[in-house]
């Protein structure tokens, strides 16, 4: 029984972990691109309006960020619940 919660107490863990890296990379995307895109392409990078930047470029490096902090998480995780042997 005490493999089953663990089990399910691993996975309730990881899919709050996917819920909130999946809402942060929804910010980065549609956010920054679409929704505050007028906001942002007040301040400039490179010559570039920031939120023109979010819609070709920085959504796509949060996202591949985002890839690497969930590999983290998840080792850690798997180092947590004991299966990460």
């Amino acid at each position: 029984m005490s493999n089953q919660k663990n089990a399910t107490a691993y996975w309730k863990e990881n899919i709050r972990y996917v819920l909130i890296l999946l809402v942060i990379w929804f910010l980065v995307s549609y956010g920054a691109g679409i929704i505050f895109k007028d906001a942002l392409n007040t301040i400039k990078i490179g010559g570039f309006k920031l939120g023109f930047w979010f819609a070709q470029q920085g959504s796509m490096y949060v996202f591949v960020i985002l890839i690497f902090v969930y590999v983290r998480l998840m080792n850690k995780l798997y180092k947590k619940y004991g299966y990460d042997e």
